[in-house]
């Protein structure tokens, strides 16, 4: 299911956080709120890493991975880096990626299978993409916004796009993904869906202002508990656009 909470008063929860169907990252910060939150939620399943990145808490923004692998910025410090190979599962490999579009959390969304990636990414970090996630890689833009992993949800059951994508790149992004790709908005009307939500194969955790109606999207898209896709959902996803319009 979709969990609504919020980090530090903040409700771009994915903004500090990054989460797979391996492991989780969560930012340091003044307040252990929401790192329990999420552990209680995912210890019992994954194990939740609470680390910085670059000296920052931004983890999700600033990183990028699935159960494959984790992509670090090359600031990234030695220290940082070998507490992330400690803490985290074996067969999940870590390298850092010396990237001038280092915000990869930005620039880059991923599931298990299939990343999009910004245009102009460098082809060395595309090949750490395929080397290190072990997924195909889509150079791609959702209308106007480059940024695919701040404009972006992605899980191995479905995508959620910000509402003004045009119609036709969802199709041409439902092609790629194999998965059936949605508009909406996360925390009552915000697009910046990449830093309002963190989505795995079987749980979500989104800010405190999402709606009941966003947070129904977010449930149906991802078939998270007992949600399937339905006409409600699309009725629901139609409102929620119309709304925006």
């Amino acid at each position: 299911m979709a969990l609504r909470m919020d980090y530090e008063g903040s409700n771009d929860v994915g903004v500090f956080c990054t989460l797979t169907n391996k492991y989780c990252l969560v930012g340091i910060g003044n307040t252990q709120n929401f790192y329990s939150q999420v552990e209680a939620e995912l210890a019992d399943t994954i194990p939740v890493v609470h680390t910085s990145i670059a000296a920052t808490r931004i983890v999700g923004r600033i990183t990028v991975g699935n159960r494959h692998g984790l992509l670090v910025p090359s600031a990234t410090t030695d220290q940082e880096l070998q507490h992330l190979r400690n803490s985290l599962p074996d067969e999940v490999r870590v390298r850092r990626v010396d990237e001038r579009l280092s915000a990869l959390g930005n620039v880059i969304v991923c599931n298990d299978h299939v990343a999009l990636v910004h245009a102009e990414i460098s082809q060395e970090t595309e090949e750490c993409i395929s080397d290190v996630l072990k997924a195909e890689v889509f150079r791609v833009s959702l209308g106007q916004n480059s940024l695919v992993g701040s404009y972006c949800a992605l899980s191995s059951n479905g995508a959620l796009v910000a509402a003004r994508t045009p119609p036709e790149t969802q199709r041409e992004l439902a092609a790629l993904l194999q998965v059936p790709v949605v508009a909406g908005t996360i925390n009552r009307g915000s697009e910046l869906i990449g830093a309002g939500l963190c989505v795995n194969d079987w749980t979500a955790f989104c800010g405190l202002n999402t709606t009941s109606t966003e947070l129904s999207v977010v449930e149906s898209i991802f078939k998270l508990g007992d949600h399937v896709p339905t006409a409600i959902g699309s009725q629901l996803r139609d409102t929620l656009i119309e709304s925006m319009m």
